[in-house]
């Protein structure tokens, strides 16, 4: 019997006139039977035989599923455990890597068999999937990024605790924030979680290669470069790290050295505009290569790295032609700059009855300089001016008195808490301003007002002086 299903087998692949463009990973078992189907490969009998097949196993699990108290459930939930069995059933027909291999499978052998081959797969790829974590979880990297340490201290294992390999194998069961230089979103359940750790170790292994504190360094000089805060906003540290060693090496430093300096980015600006992409792609590609040659890197990190070229040279490519390289090279501040950080300690804070009754002072106030005298004498924190400005006990011309007797580094605060999602996108405060957007408080629609009135000049000051504020230390709640 053996003989003659290898002796089919052959024959298939022999004849097999199947388009394995038609084949969908994640739904292989039904695409191979379409594509089979129209390839003369299996015969109308047996495709009703095998969908009869799957029918089964849905019964027996629907029983099990109700611990054998009904043999029925919610149309939703029979949906979801067949989409169960398909996928135990692909996993196991996409091992076999030969499409012709897997219909021959499905010919000659009972589906229920082959789903039982599926479930085996699965299983043995969740325990790969756990041995992979704890590799992740002992060499994670100290990094302050919310995103990178809540997916592996939080969501990963949520994951691994709630997987269910019977009756919802398909479902990824986890919400993973950090996003990886390289994705293939198209996967689910425990074979995507499988791909993510894989790739996932890849980047922190290159990722400690380098010194922790200019790490740390280039983290916090990315944040002012890209007006966010880099501890909660989404990035690829790998990516980050990889673009700045490609241009230490560029600049005729070494890929451990990440920061670079002002002269180093007024070298690399140079080199970039009197490029074309083609000569960006060359300088890029033989900088990779410096790489992963001084680091001794192995060939799958080798393989992943060079997945991550091309976008390295387009962004610098598109950079360099609107000469806004300082987008993506991340440059070290010069030391005669000092950063500002701006920070109110919580015991300067009004207790709520000495807030309630200085607004109720402010608002029996008939003119905008008492109003405003009061303000400056007695509001010292950040989060006694939002309430202030919240409360409604100004009007008008008033919002306008109290901005002009702020300096510009209190102006500059309350521009990145009003504009911050404008800011985070790289767009400047001039332009900002320009847009016709809605503002939901009173107070910040006369902010804009006021600004709106200030001279162009003066603008591009805040506007530089707000790449100096740290809106995370803003402690205004």
């Amino acid at each position: 019997m053996e003989s003659q299903n290898m002796n089919e087998g052959r024959e298939l692949v022999a004849r097999s006139s199947m388009d394995k463009s038609r084949l969908n990973r994640n739904n292989y078992v039904i695409s191979l039977m379409n594509e089979g189907q129209r390839a003369g490969l299996l015969k109308g009998e047996e495709l009703i035989r095998i969908q009869n097949d799957f029918m089964q196993i849905l019964q027996a699990l629907i029983q099990r599923y109700t611990q054998w108290e009904s043999t029925s459930v919610a149309t939703e939930t029979a949906e979801s455990i067949m989409s169960s069995i398909i996928y135990a059933t692909d996993a196991y027909l996409f091992s076999l890597e030969q499409p012709e291999k897997a219909i021959l499978i499905l010919k000659t052998i009972d589906v229920r068999k082959i789903y039982e081959k599926g479930v085996e797969t699965v299983s043995q790829c969740f325990e790969e999937t756990k041995k992979l974590y704890k590799e992740i979880s002992s060499n994670k990297l100290e990094v302050p990024v919310d995103a990178y340490n809540t997916t592996i201290d939080e969501s990963l294992p949520v994951f691994l605790r709630k997987y269910e390999i019977i009756f919802e194998a398909h479902n990824t069961m986890a919400s993973i924030d950090y996003p990886l230089a390289i994705d293939d979103m198209k996967l689910q359940g425990v074979f995507y979680i499988k791909q993510y750790m894989e790739r996932l170790k890849l980047e922190n292994a290159f990722c400690s290669m380098f010194d922790r504190q200019a790490i740390l360094g280039v983290l916090t000089h990315y944040g002012r470069v890209c007006r966010f805060d880099y501890r909660i906003e989404l990035f690829n540290i790998f990516e980050l790290l990889l673009n700045q060693a490609v241009f230490s090496i560029l600049a005729g430093g070494e890929a451990k050295h990440i920061r670079i300096s002002e002269g180093q980015y007024q070298r690399l600006a140079q080199q970039f505009i009197s490029l074309t992409k083609s000569g960006i792609r060359s300088a890029v590609f033989h900088a990779v290569e410096r790489i992963q040659k001084d680091f001794g890197i192995g060939l799958q990190l080798k393989t992943y790295i060079d997945g991550s070229k091309e976008n390295l040279v387009q962004r610098v490519t598109n950079a360099a032609r609107h000469n806004s390289l300082r987008s993506i090279i991340v440059t070290d501040r010069e030391e005669t700059v000092k950063t500002i950080v701006i920070s109110f300690n919580e015991e300067d804070t009004m207790s709520d009855v000495q807030l309630r009754l200085l607004l109720n002072k402010i608002m029996s106030c008939e003119r905008k300089e008492e109003k405003v005298g009061i303000i400056l004498e007695h509001f010292h924190s950040f989060r006694d001016y939002l309430d202030l400005l919240e409360s409604g006990c100004l009007y008008g011309e008033e919002y306008g008195a109290l901005f002009q007797v702020f300096g510009d580094m209190e102006l500059a605060i309350l521009a990145k808490v009003v504009f911050y999602e404008g800011l985070r996108t790289g767009v400047n405060l001039p332009n900002i301003l320009e847009l016709k957007n809605d503002y939901s408080m009173e107070w910040e629609r006369q902010f804009v007002v006021f600004l709106r009135g200030r001279d162009k000049n003066w603008l591009r000051d805040i506007d530089d002086l707000l790449q100096e504020v740290d809106y995370e230390q803003i402690n205004f709640r």
